[in-house]
């Protein structure tokens, strides 16, 4: 697997891959702060493997009459997702998740826990924010944490169904588990800080925004070509366009994307044609058949 790793690695784009780590850092640091500065200083349970992984930790304690680090235990509940992502997902998301699982486990094992208030709900709400902030941008580059992650990507590619309620379900599993274990309170504690990640994980990444890229382009079957397989977008040709000061006949090609795709589409275009005059707008309507989510 290593092996097969360095391969792929090799054929990644510099600039890409340097973006996913600059994104990938980005994550790691809030997370490790929401963790460090008000998750476990006041006892509050986050959603997913994170929250999983603190239970493991709590409970650690009271069975070995010692804590395993967080960064320990998310670390090693992660490894068996990422070998089904390896073997059943894409080797490109793997490594991309590798990077972002790995980096995060280390600035949560570097960066010390520090109490800023005792007060749960305060930190709940807080915590709340800085991991959705997180989740939110890192969404948005096109990066994922795992956990939960990887598990939905692999039910949806198997069956073709949408999974937005595993993460729900695997959810209502941590904060039930937090109330019998710790106390019922700490459920609460839990939901509020699930509710307000999610919040601001929406007001920062946004999938559904759908955005139409207009392309006057010389090479128009190579990117057409690119859209299509890399995207899974349709796109519109119109011929024969010209320059108005040029007079040179160019090719016009429309298509809509997501938020989410924008990043990739950018790569696309400077691989495909550098040359080419992009028009990209935002926050546009559609109407008819377009698929969400081409996971």
């Amino acid at each position: 697997i290593i092996s097969s790793m360095m391969n792929v690695i090799k054929n990644l784009s510099i600039e890409k891959l340097m973006y996913k780590l600059s994104a990938s850092v980005v994550y790691a640091i809030l997370s490790a702060v929401a963790l460090n500065f008000f998750f476990q200083p006041g006892h509050v349970y986050s959603s997913g493997i994170t929250g999983l992984a603190q239970i493991f930790t709590t409970l650690s304690y009271k069975l070995l009459g010692h804590n395993i680090p967080v960064s320990i235990t998310l670390y090693l509940l992660n490894i068996p997702l990422l070998i089904l992502a390896w073997l059943k997902i894409g080797k490109r998301f793997t490594i991309y998740t590798v990077l972002t699982v790995t980096l995060s486990s280390i600035f949560i094992h570097i960066i010390p826990e520090f109490t800023l208030t005792p007060d749960p709900i305060i930190n709940a709400i807080f915590g709340g924010a800085v991991m959705g902030a997180g989740i939110g941008y890192a969404l948005r580059s096109g990066i994922s944490s795992g956990g939960t992650d990887i598990i939905s990507l692999y039910i949806r590619k198997k069956t073709g169904r949408q999974v937005g309620n595993i993460s729900l379900l695997f959810n209502g599993v941590i904060v039930i588990l937090a109330g019998i274990l710790f106390g019922w309170q700490y459920m609460f504690y839990s939901l509020l800080t699930i509710f307000v990640s999610s919040r601001v994980t929406d007001a920062i990444y946004t999938k559904q925004r759908k955005m139409q890229a207009t392309i006057i382009t010389k090479h128009p079957v190579e990117i057409t070509q690119a859209l299509h397989h890399r995207l899974h977008r349709g796109v519109t040709v119109v011929n024969s366009a010209e320059g108005g000061y040029t007079k040179v006949t160019m090719t016009i090609l429309i298509t809509i994307i997501t938020q989410a795709e924008y990043q990739e589409f950018k790569y696309i275009m400077k691989e495909v044609d550098p040359a080419a005059f992009v028009s990209v707008a935002e926050n546009v309507k559609v109407l008819g058949r377009f698929v969400e989510d081409q996971n």
